[in-house]
């Protein structure tokens, strides 16, 4: 299992996402450009000493991203309020790869239609979205618990 950001731009919330992939024993990929510098000291303040336990993989470009994960395999499942899959209707796999798009405005129409999942978290008609760092720890939660991952902490 893995996180993938999608040219994160808050860098508290990838921060928060190292966190979370170190605490449970999660790899975190970065698709770049950041928003930030990657040793902005937001980043390390939401991450803590966590960061440096952090499974940390740089990508330079989103075309660099897939050849990497087609070289190492894994299954792609991009978290996007425009799926009409919910998260907990879908079936993960130990070797899924959970892209979050940025935190303005997701990922491009011709990066959505390269990934061949999609799920979302169901929320209230007058509500758009959750922060990317609350929405992954969701989602990551239920994919560990479906592949009994959490048995290996």
């Amino acid at each position: 299992m893995r996180i993938a950001l999608y040219q994160p731009e808050i860098p508290q919330n990838a921060g928060t996402l190292l966190r979370l992939g170190a605490c449970l024993g999660v790899g975190v990929s970065i698709i770049e450009p950041c928003g930030f510098i990657l040793d902005d000291q937001r980043l390390r303040r939401a991450g803590m000493d966590y960061i440096e336990r952090a499974n940390l993989v740089r990508h330079m470009s989103w075309d660099v991203f897939l050849k990497d994960m087609q070289t190492n395999g894994g299954r792609l499942v991009l978290l996007d309020t425009k799926s009409t899959t919910s998260y907990l209707d879908f079936e993960f796999q130990k070797n899924d790869i959970l892209i979050l798009g940025q935190e303005s405005s997701g990922v491009p129409p011709e990066v959505f239609s390269q990934i061949p999942y999609n799920v979302k978290i169901p929320l209230k008609e007058d509500c758009r979205s959750l922060n990317v760092a609350i929405a992954a720890s969701m989602v990551l939660g239920e994919a560990l618990r479906q592949t009994k991952a959490f048995l290996n902490l």
